[in-house]
């Protein structure tokens, strides 16, 4: 069933999910307006939305964030402030228009990541499990959550924590699919580490859903069911299944860490098992709960 037409704001709407997010919301009958470094048509500026606050809207998404796996650009200071920046103040920026606006928008989502659960081979997280504080990662996801928080707000607060998000523009996929098709993909380090993921398309129905569902509130976890028994060797495989190619040649930890710096490494060299428990019970169907269905539609 369609829920009534929303007037929804998104920072970072012009990004691999926020293209995504948008595609999907305006196919659903709402109106979208992005903020974005610069304002013109259906979208505004951060300067303009600091200076003149939130447009009238019924909803607010924020996915705004400077890609922490860059390969372009050193881990330095710099870079590591931006992407503090790019989404502890963007967050704070949206939250403070949302609490001086006069008619105050009815949801508001931030989708930040499942860094903030502590990597392990074992341990099996549900969104009530505790995290946040063990390492740079994990702390700039709790500072992202709390910059989200309007105390006695009358507007719904959902955060998504996301996997690693697969499709097809973007994202983890773009930066491997040429080493995969010329049959030189394979695993990260030992590959025996867990890979939680996501297809952009669930992503953007979570964060529609937590949008349309009055009902919904508080953390979801988004990432597929059947992410949990995912290793990043089983990922390689079946990635390289879809495309017809072998998947031999594995990526030693050290060339990882020399690219990404040993700080960014660990985002790929270890990984934690996520299951999606509320995100289920809130009545989210997803529409890629398997891997080999996931990157067959990425890939075709």
């Amino acid at each position: 069933m369609r829920s009534a037409a929303m007037r929804v704001v998104v920072g970072g709407g012009t990004g691999f999910v926020g293209r995504a997010l948008t595609q999907l919301l305006r196919s659903r009958g709402h109106q979208v307006t992005h903020v974005s470094r610069r304002g013109g048509k259906d979208r505004i500026s951060w300067e303009e939305l600091s200076r003149s606050g939130l447009p009238q809207c019924d909803a607010v998404v924020n996915l705004a964030g400077e890609n922490v796996l860059n390969p372009l650009r050193r881990w330095s200071d710099a870079f590591c402030k931006e992407v503090i920046s790019s989404r502890v103040e963007t967050t704070k920026t949206l939250a403070k228009a949302i609490a001086a606006a006069e008619q105050p928008p009815r949801a508001w989502v931030l989708v930040t990541g499942v860094g903030y659960y502590r990597p392990s081979p074992t341990a099996e997280y549900t969104e009530d499990s505790p995290g946040g504080d063990f390492d740079f990662f994990s702390r700039l996801v709790s500072s992202w959550e709390a910059a989200a928080l309007i105390p006695g707000s009358p507007t719904r607060g959902v955060v998504v924590r996301s996997g690693v998000v697969l499709g097809r523009d973007g994202g983890a996929i773009a930066q491997m699919l040429l080493p995969f098709r010329l049959g030189l993909g394979g695993p990260m380090g030992s590959g025996l580490q867990p890979f939680p993921w996501i297809h952009i398309q669930d992503l953007s129905g979570i964060v529609c859903h937590a949008l349309e569902k009055e009902s919904v509130q508080g953390i979801l976890n988004g990432v597929a069911p059947s992410s949990p028994g995912t290793s990043n060797g089983s990922f390689a495989r079946e990635l390289a299944a879809a495309l017809g190619r072998p998947a031999l040649v594995p990526v030693p930890a050290w060339v990882v860490r020399t690219v990404f710096g040993a700080e960014r490494a660990v985002m790929l060299l270890e990984g934690q098992k996520v299951l999606p428990k509320r995100t289920l019970e809130s009545g989210y169907h997803f529409i890629f709960p398997e891997l080999p269905g996931a990157l067959r539609d990425i890939v075709a």
